[in-house]
């Protein structure tokens, strides 16, 4: 597969691009078991924080957490400043990302993270010069697997059904997302199926995203060999 098959590019932020150092993760789930009465394991926490079992609305549920208190919590748990300096950029990601922009082809970003913690993380580590658009989340706008925050994307990038995009994502709702909006969704296994407890299926698998600067194959195709 290489990058130039694509008119335009969208990443996932969290799991994907980023990651959070698990100390931090850890405290704030320990805070936000005070606020509910309620502990969160390691592996509870993990669970929720990359989103391994699809939905997190629906994990809480599962854990049996009401979702509105919870999310009420952790946002006023969570300090911008403190998550940004927590946080450490993928290299793969970087490397991809790097020959991207250098071609020039149109970035996005499509993120549940909300804009009070994405803006500081992207001028924390220096890359949101890397992205042509930002979109987070809402209720308003849809949630991923929601078609709506792609398209959101793709009009701040002026693009359209016509052009050839590919939404590279860490989580089950990424692909959705990119495949409920006509995209090639490509995703980015970082935890192992063990840990995730279930394979994510793609246009594209990898283990790192600079299998996506691998070299076309000899019949002038798109090369997948970095497939799972």
């Amino acid at each position: 597969m290489v990058t130039g098959a694509y008119d335009f590019w969208l990443f996932d932020l969290d799991g994907t691009i980023i990651d959070a150092e698990w100390g931090y993760i850890r405290d704030i789930f320990d805070r936000v078991g005070q606020r509910l009465d309620r502990r969160f394991t390691d592996r509870e926490a993990e669970i929720l924080w990359h989103g391994l079992g699809g939905p997190r609305n629906a994990t809480l549920q599962e854990f049996g957490v009401d979702p509105d208190p919870f999310w009420a919590a952790f946002h006023e748990i969570e300090d911008p400043q403190q998550r940004a300096e927590a946080t450490y950029l993928h290299d793969d990601a970087a490397t991809l990302l790097r020959t991207i922009t250098d071609q020039t082809t149109p970035v996005g970003l499509v993120t549940h993270c909300q804009e009070f913690l994405t803006t500081p993380v992207l001028r924390h580590l220096d890359i949101a010069d890397w992205f042509d658009v930002v979109v987070c989340c809402t209720d308003e706008l849809g949630w991923k697997p929601d078609p709506d925050p792609v398209q959101q994307a793709m009009t701040g990038l002026g693009v359209d059904d016509d052009h050839r995009g590919a939404l590279v994502g860490d989580a089950a709702v990424d692909i959705g997302a990119a495949w409920n909006a006509g995209l090639d969704g490509v995703h980015i296994e970082r935890h192992g199926h063990d840990t995730r407890g279930r394979c994510v299926l793609g246009d594209y698998r990898v283990r790192t995203l600079e299998s996506l600067l691998a070299p076309p194959a000899t019949d002038g195709g798109i090369d997948n060999a970095a497939d799972e």
